[in-house]
């Protein structure tokens, strides 16, 4: 019974962000209009600037920024106790993430569509966005390498998800050009999802593994290469081609997921099995301030989330009001889903007794993606009737696709950085589309492989550094639409004081992981975070310099009057 006052206030919660904070921040502070025209028709090029129904565009939206991270980040946190996660998803996703993602998206498409590194130089100058590039290269990075790591697990310990997870290309290719041809979007999207579907009872009967070893590497480090290499081919393609229709079916699949999922929990009623408040935690257990801020990234507030609203999606608005619908809207539906994992993973589906529990979640990253998948499917099985395989099957093929989805737009804007390089610096081959995708797709291969050996499978020691690096990149991004609405004169207390505690509470994370690094004598982890960390102060001393001067300006008269 405790997991329906859970969902109700987590819903009664979204429903308030929805229909009226989101209207307030829309309509009062970013004054989105109408008539604005919009990158995707001013520089339409049917490749990358592509106006887009908003429901399809949505459905790419989403399914980018949502991935397998709130999913891991809750079912990793929830260590702490269930209380904290549930606060910090709710609220964050509230007045954080909502604010966030429609921000990064209006913003950008005020400046034809520009990238979150490339409006900083507009916003706040020069030297910022050469260093705000980094952390969002190396962010990228991580999270390529990190969500290449969580497929392949997933693909090794669930073969029935094989067939469902590459069929759901094949479906997402043949909407692409039916779509294209002007068939109507809803037949297409019940048939897609419905087919989508169908594979998935059939990756039930027919499993697929790799060999335990082939070409030298495990089976799981070449699902890796074999993954990314996936990636690679698809961030080339037009986004009408597989991008948009792929990320739309499994938007809808998503939405099939949660019905399913918070519709079980009204039948079955589950009560809650893990601590409000974990007083059991090992020795070991680092604070839950700031690294609950850090862990549930994705889920409550993610920097990942502006790559994508600016890289992708501001490209491809109809309408500028269309920002909130897919920006706000798509936060909300990440923090559906990671208010779902905190049930799946707190309740009796997973574990029948406190005891049981605490068997499962032994240390702070025990139980993640496989304790979901087990008591959503659970859940699933107990509500609905369907066989435990084949509820295992949905959930596995949802968390693949949905980390796939990912990867596809993930290394798509690394191609766009390592093509911005190429222009800032006049470096010829590096504006070449194929170039610049095989340098990105080698450095998170390299990534994968540095961190977690050769095998692969150790990369998902990235993910406390890419918690750290994600909300550092949140708090900049937040800071750059704050000094955007300072200089056009409108409040910025609503993006400038989510701005400082996630700042606060990511940079300490940052600080608490380079100790924990250097004792451990890992080099690589080291280095990468310190350049996030230096790089992060050195943008915050431009913004708050330009403040300055603008205030200044403003007093004597001479400052500018913006659009």
């Amino acid at each position: 019974m405790q997991s329906i006052l859970i969902v109700l206030f987590g819903i009664a919660g979204m429903l308030f962000g929805w229909f009226v904070y989101s209207k307030f921040i829309a309509t009062k502070i970013f004054k989105m209009d109408d008539n604005f025209v919009t990158p995707a028709h001013e520089l339409n090029d049917g490749v990358d600037y592509v106006p887009t129904n908003k429901l399809v565009l949505w459905g790419h939206h989403f399914t980018s920024v949502a991935g397998a991270a709130p999913i891991v980040g809750p079912a990793i946190a929830v260590y702490w106790g269930w209380v904290p996660a549930v606060l910090w998803v709710v609220f964050g996703t509230i007045f954080f993430a909502g604010v966030h993602d429609m921000g990064a998206l209006w913003a950008s498409t005020r400046h034809k569509g520009k990238s979150m590194g490339a409006l900083s130089e507009s916003v706040i100058g020069k030297r910022t966005r050469v260093l705000f590039m980094i952390v969002v290269f190396l962010l990228l990075l991580m999270v390529n390498a990190v969500f290449g790591v969580v497929i392949a697990n997933s693909l090794v310990a669930n073969p029935s998800a094989v067939v469902p997870a590459w069929a759901a290309i094949v479906v997402a290719l043949i909407i692409g050009q039916l779509l294209k041809r002007q068939i109507p979007l809803i037949p297409l999207c019940v048939i897609g999802v419905a087919v989508l579907y169908a594979t998935i009872f059939m990756g039930a009967e027919m499993p697929v593994s790799l060999p335990t070893e082939m070409f030298g590497l495990t089976d799981k480090a070449n699902w890796i290469v074999i993954l990314f290499i996936y990636a690679a081919v698809a961030s080339l393609l037009p986004v009408w081609m597989l991008l948009q229709p792929r990320d739309f079916i499994n938007g809808m699949q998503l939405l099939v997921g949660l019905v399913l999922l918070y519709g079980a929990v009204f039948v079955v009623m589950p009560d809650i099995t893990a601590p409000a408040f974990n007083t059991q935690t090992a020795i070991d257990t680092p604070s839950i301030i700031p690294l609950l801020f850090v862990t549930i990234a994705c889920g409550a507030v993610s920097g990942f989330h502006g790559i994508v609203s600016s890289g992708t999606s501001s490209k491809q608005l109809d309408k500028e009001t269309d920002g909130r619908f897919v920006g706000y809207l798509g936060a909300v539906g990440e923090g559906c889903l990671a208010l779902i994992t905190l049930v799946a993973v707190s309740g009796v589906m997973l574990a029948v007794s406190p005891e049981e529990w605490h068997e499962i979640y032994s240390h702070l990253g025990a139980g993640s993606v496989s304790a979901f998948i087990t008591g959503g499917s659970n859940l699933i099985s107990e509500g609905w009737g369907f066989s435990a395989e084949i509820a295992a099957t949905l959930l596995a093929v949802m968390v693949v696709l949905f980390a796939g989805t990912t990867m596809d737009s993930g290394v798509r804007l690394q191609r766009y950085i390592i093509q911005e390089w190429g222009d800032i610096y006049n470096i010829g081959v590096l504006k070449n589309g194929l170039v610049a995708t095989f340098v990105a797709v080698a450095c998170c291969l390299l990534l994968a492989f540095g961190a977690g050996g050769a095998s692969g499978t150790g990369g998902m020691v990235l993910w406390p550094l890419f918690g750290s690096t994600n909300q550092i990149l949140a708090s900049l991004t937040l800071l750059v639409l704050s000094v955007y609405l300072i200089k056009l004169g409108r409040p910025a207390k609503y993006t400038l004081i989510p701005m400082v505690f996630v700042i606060l509470m990511a940079f300490f994370a940052g600080l608490i992981k380079l100790v924990e690094y250097y004792e451990k004598g890992n080099w690589l982890l080291v280095v990468l975070d310190l350049i996030v960390l230096v790089v992060s102060v050195l943008v915050m001393l431009e913004a708050w310099s330009v403040i300055g001067k603008h205030k200044q300006n403003k007093t004597s008269g001479e400052g500018e009057i913006e659009n």
